[in-house]
């Protein structure tokens, strides 16, 4: 149990997750200042295509906004344990995305004042509307601390399998894999190296993939057969799944 490594948010990455999330808050709130202004404003027969122009601005930036917290959450994710706060940060954009039109579509059929061709436009396109904001919200697969930590150790136990017992890689800013060796084809002579544990590459980069030519190259140099590489493979996607 002692060489079980427990995901951590780093620093960058609990910075990056506060600034999307701040521009995610931003996005929803401008979206409910424009649902504001399409109640007293829009709801009427002569501005009906004003008020599907502003609803289609309003689903853009729901939608966007939800993008932004989700990345957010994978950089910064909650933990399994904590229930409330586990579903409320993972489903946040679902809710802000069906408040975002909720309010608008009550009104819309609950107005007197329009007739029932404006109403029927008007309220249909706001529920379509408010379900796709609300369904674009949902995180169906949510990150977790719990789920990050057991990826970790999976990749960790596959590294040192084929590399001697030695978890220590190298990755680059651009890259999206991390390598066993730093005079790899894919990296040599980038100017920025940087190196570290495969949990490090995890938490700092979200790097969860090992390149495959360091793989194929770590095989032959330390021997290992396919046979084991590929059984222990096979353990791990069981494992985290």
């Amino acid at each position: 149990m002692s060489d079980q490594k427990v995901f951590v948010a780093s620093d960058e990455s609990k910075g990056k997750a506060k600034q999307l999330r701040m521009f995610a808050l931003l996005a929803w709130i401008i979206g409910i200042i424009g649902q504001v202004f399409a109640i007293f404003k829009l709801i009427s027969n002569e501005t009906l295509v004003w008020l599907i122009v502003v609803m289609v601005l309003i689903l853009a930036l729901a939608i966007t906004a939800s993008w932004l917290w989700k990345k957010a959450n994978r950089l910064d994710p909650a933990s399994e344990k904590d229930k409330v706060r586990f579903f409320f940060q993972n489903q946040f954009g679902a809710i802000m995305g069906v408040l975002s039109f909720l309010p608008l579509v009550i009104l819309i059929f609950m107005n007197k004042n329009i007739d029932g061709k404006t109403k029927g436009i008007a309220g249909s396109i706001a529920v379509v509307a408010m379900l796709i904001a609300g369904i674009s919200g949902v995180d169906f697969n949510p990150p977790s601390v719990e789920k990050y930590t057991e990826e970790i150790n999976a990749q960790t136990e596959q590294l040192k399998k084929i590399n001697l017992d030695n978890d220590h890689v190298y990755w680059t800013s651009q890259g999206n894999k991390y390598h066993v060796f730093e005079d790899c084809q894919h990296i040599k002579g980038r100017d920025l190296i940087s190196n570290g544990t495969v949990k490090e590459s995890f938490e700092k980069k979200g790097l969860s993939e090992l390149c495959k030519t360091c793989e194929k190259r770590a095989l032959k140099e330390n021997n290992v057969s396919d046979f084991e590489t590929e059984s222990l493979t096979e353990t791990i996607k069981d494992s985290i799944q």
